[in-house]
C-alpha cells in the first residue's frame, strides 16, 4: 500500500476505528511510530503522513508530520474508446488499466454489444481507489459513454482504429485515442464507416478477446 484514501480532509491529528484500524493494524501490522501516507477523496492531490502515536482501544491516533501537493500520473496519456463487453470482464481489468496509466475510457454501445449491460462508473471507480491506493496514482480514469460509433470518431476525428491488419502499432506509438471492439469484433457496416481511418494491429497470430487487447495496447503505448 503507497497510501490509504479517507473520506475526510485529514487535520493535525487523526483517529481511525473499524476497518481503517483493522487494515492497518491486523493486516499491514503497523505499529507505533510507523508512518502512513494518507490522501483525501475531496483532495486528492495531496499527499500526507502521518505518525502512529497511540494504539488503543481499537483506535489508531496519529499526528502529521508532512503534507505535500503530489500528482503521480503516466507520462503519457492515452484515451480508449472501448465497445462494451461484459461488466464482470471490464471490472476484471479496470485495476490493470489504473495501474498502466491509462487516462480516459470511453464505454461505446456497437453493434455486437449486449444492450442489458449496465454502466455503473460509481462501482467503476471503487474498484480503481483500490488500486490508486496499491500503485500509487493520484488520479481517477475518467468514463463516459457513447450511443454509438459515429458518435465518438465525430467526437474524436483522429481516433486510431485496432483491428486486424498488417500495420503493427509501433508505426503508431505516440497515438492518444484508439478505438477497440468487442467480442466479435466491429460488424461489417462498422467496418465500412471506419475504412477511411487509420488502422493498426499487434504483431500476433492470436485472436485476442476485447480486454486482452485493451490491456496490450495501453502497455504497448504506455509503458
Amino acid at each position: 500500500m503507497i497510501y490509504l484514501l479517507l473520506d475526510e480532509t485529514p487535520s493535525e491529528y487523526l483517529s481511525l476505528k473499524g476497518e481503517n484500524f483493522k487494515y492497518l493494524v491486523k493486516v499491514r501490522r503497523h505499529s507505533l511510530g510507523d508512518k502512513i501516507r494518507f490522501r483525501s477523496k475531496t483532495n486528492i492531490d495531496f499527499l500526507y503522513q502521518y505518525e502512529i502515536i497511540s494504539v488503543e482501544n481499537r483506535i489508531l491516533e496519529l499526528k502529521q508530520v508532512s503534507s505535500q501537493n503530489k500528482n503521480v500520473t503516466a507520462r503519457k496519456k492515452l484515451h480508449i474508446g472501448w465497445c462494451i463487453i461484459d461488466m464482470k470482464s471490464i471490472e476484471k481489468v479496470l485495476a490493470s488499466l489504473s495501474e498502466i496509466g491509462v487516462s480516459k475510457i470511453s464505454f461505446i454501445h456497437c453493434d455486437r454489444s449486449q444492450n442489458n449491460f449496465k454502466l455503473d462508473f460509481k462501482r467503476f471507480n471503487r474498484i480503481l481507489q483500490n488500486s490508486m491506493q496499491q500503485s500509487g496514482r493520484s488520479t481517477y480514469i475518467e468514463f463516459d459513454s457513447y450511443e454509438n460509433i459515429q458518435h465518438f470518431m465525430q467526437e474524436f476525428p483522429q481516433t486510431k482504429i485496432f483491428d486486424f491488419t498488417n500495420k503493427t502499432l509501433d508505426a503508431y506509438s505516440a497515438l492518444e485515442t484508439i478505438l477497440i471492439g468487442c467480442e466479435g469484433g466491429f460488424s461489417p457496416k462498422e467496418k465500412h464507416f471506419l475504412a477511411s481511418k487509420d488502422v493498426f494491429g499487434l504483431d500476433t497470430p492470436m485472436v485476442l478477446r476485447s480486454e486482452s487487447a485493451v490491456l496490450a495496447v495501453a502497455s504497448k503505448i504506455l509503458l
